[in-house]
């Protein structure tokens, strides 16, 4: 459930209307996601997401992400456009958390796409990558060398038997860094199924933005490929991953060094989500409302990823 903050309708219409959407008709909570309070919000001139963001949300890095956002929007991307006050901002406080009000995106995420839907996703990353190449603003990847090393190091405190297996697995791609010199740009960095929305058999939006930052575009193309390309084992899904990057290089065709990396780029994501996961079973809060998912999968493609061909 992602609800860790309350709110009342009577808390979030002085909100609503401060950012000109209009009278509150309802406030429903999604129990979708695992970092932040989401509350889908209707009122008399449409429908709109109420986001507050919690302790694992950097303050700092929010005008970033949403400014991405209305960047992408602006160039025709089906991503929330924020809404702004009167004063031109796009960012408030509600119930004692940094708050938004986004545009409602209507779709949902597909549990088992098929190859053309693979295709189709892997062509909106491109696009996604093409249209925000006129976005001068950065932020470091917040999940980059040094945070996957602290994670790391937190991890080697308490993990033993096969989460130790795990943990010695992914030590050579800690602070490893293969796309430090490749085309770089605003990445989403976190392009999962579950942030890309579809009706029928195209894309109606791509959400979640919280953790973009700036990174090597490849380095987006590795996490999107080990999130779509493989089962809920780990095991790949050969035509899968083929149909993805496929789709994404009919818009934005990998240049040869690009290529050369991506096995190094896929082991360095499967790394990144493998460590957060571990991290957050081992520091699970048993008071916390959301179950942390388990790294043996993303283990599983931190091997595939390592026996890859490297292109030469």
């Amino acid at each position: 459930m992602a609800v860790f903050t309350p709110v009342e309708p009577a808390d979030a219409e002085p909100f609503i209307r401060r950012f000109g959407a209009g009278r509150l008709r309802e406030l429903t909570p999604i129990a979708e996601g695992i970092q932040n309070t989401n509350y889908r919000a209707e009122t008399d001139r449409g429908r709109f997401v109420l986001t507050l963001f919690e302790a694992r949300t950097e303050v700092a890095s929010l005008p970033f992400c949403l400014d991405l956002t209305e960047h992408l929007a602006a160039g025709g991307l089906p991503t929330a456009r924020p809404l702004r006050d009167a004063n031109s901002r796009n960012l408030g406080r509600l119930n004692d958390r940094p708050a938004a009000l986004l545009q409602w995106l209507e779709g949902a995420w597909k549990r088992e796409p098929s190859v053309g839907d693979h295709a189709c996703a892997g062509a909106m990353l491109a696009r996604l990558h093409l249209a925000a190449n006129g976005f001068t603003a950065e932020r470091p990847n917040p999940v980059g060398p040094s945070a996957r090393r602290t994670l790391y190091d937190a991890c080697a405190l308490r993990a033993t038997g096969a989460d130790r297996t795990i943990l010695d697995r992914c030590a050579p791609w800690v602070e490893a860094d293969p796309g430090r010199d490749l085309p770089r740009g605003a990445i989403h960095a976190d392009y999962f199924p579950d942030n890309v929305l579809f009706r029928g058999n195209a894309i109606s939006g791509v959400i979640d933005f919280y953790y973009a930052c700036t990174d090597a575009l490849a380095y987006d193309l590795a996490i999107a490929l080990s999130a779509w390309g493989f089962d809920a084992e780990g095991v790949a899904i050969p035509a899968a991953l083929e149909a993805f990057q496929a789709g994404y290089e009919s818009l934005r065709p990998l240049n040869a060094a690009e290529r050369h990396a991506l096995p190094a780029l896929g082991a360095v994501a499967a790394t990144r989500f493998t460590l957060t996961r571990l991290h957050d079973r081992l520091y699970h809060d048993p008071s916390a409302l959301v179950t942390p998912k388990d790294p043996a999968p993303f283990g599983r493609r931190l091997d595939w990823w390592t026996r890859m061909p490297v292109e030469t």
